[in-house]
């Protein structure tokens, strides 16, 4: 088995490692690039209820819910990722993380409340974002003063204003564009 670990960068459970699922294309967004979104996002997640859609190896979910984000949905459709999920929302006690085994847009169907931060990291070239997206708009799952944060492959391009969104900020990791968009 590959050595699958993440590490929580700040909040109550700073410098915590968790295993993650040896799945395929799961690939957690790495400590640096997290670092600079949680900067971003500093003054947005004590309290916030988030979303984390496609939430694979659960950084993004566990490191908002470290920093004081009130509830955290998480979404995720492979098993052992969900499996894997579960026990580290577990082990940290993490009561406030809500765990959904569910493919993303069928959850968005369902979902009535609102978010004020969604992270959405899909799997690269699947060409989800912009029906996530489209979703999220069409059953007003974003409320006000909402921000979401995106991550694409490089070379994918998305013009957001048609979806009435702007990029706060941006940031390019590797092979890999990130957004913070309000």
């Amino acid at each position: 088995m590959k050595n699958n670990l993440l590490r929580i960068i700040g909040g109550e459970w700073r410098s915590r490692q968790l295993r993650f699922a040896d799945v395929p294309g799961l690939r957690p967004t790495p400590d640096r690039v997290r670092e600079t979104l949680f900067n971003w996002l500093q003054l947005q997640i004590p309290g916030a209820r988030c979303l984390d859609l496609f939430a694979g190896s659960g950084a993004l979910g566990l490191e908002a819910l470290s920093r004081g984000a009130s509830e955290v949905v998480m979404v995720e459709k492979h098993p052992a990722a969900a499996k894997a999920l579960r026990d580290n929302i577990a082990l940290l006690g993490a009561q406030h993380a809500q765990l959904v085994h569910d493919d993303a847009l069928r959850f968005l169907q369902r979902e009535t409340e609102g978010f004020e931060v969604i992270f959405l990291d899909p799997p690269f070239r699947k060409n989800l974002l912009e029906p996530v997206l489209d979703t999220l708009l069409a059953k007003s799952l974003l409320k006000p003063g909402a921000m979401i944060y995106l991550e694409h492959e490089s070379d994918a391009t998305i013009d957001f204003s048609r979806f009435n969104l702007n990029i706060h900020r941006e940031t390019q990791a590797g092979q890999v564009k990130s957004f913070l968009l309000i």
